[in-house]
């Protein structure tokens, strides 16, 4: 499978898409999209008004990589589901925490 997540400037780039208004907050796995490009599965319960299911997204993220909320930001997609998100910290630590939350082998 395609990583979903992609180097980046002190850390790294994953593409997600993103379902605002679900019952839960929740990472789902990997779906490809329709252009054959993998991304997360997210979803909040956040409305996507003034930016209140991007930060929900960013804390989400956070939490399931285990790494303070300060360091994920959404950087492109702002008003669209599928987004890019940026984990700032070692990249080959966050790949691996990546991979052992999709229950993925090395």
């Amino acid at each position: 499978m395609a990583a979903v997540w992609r180097a980046a400037s002190g850390g790294i780039d994953i593409a997600v898409r993103l379902t605002p208004k679900a019952a839960a907050d929740r990472v789902d796995g990997v779906e490809t999209a329709s252009d054959g490009r993998p991304h997360l599965k997210a979803r909040v319960r956040a409305v996507p008004e003034k930016g209140a299911a991007n930060k929900a997204l960013e804390k989400l993220v956070a939490a399931w990589l285990g790494v303070p909320a300060s360091t994920v930001a959404v950087t492109a997609g702002a008003t669209a589901r599928l987004k890019t998100v940026r984990v700032s910290g070692n990249a080959d630590a966050l790949v691996a925490a990546i991979a052992a939350r999709l229950g993925e082998a090395d």
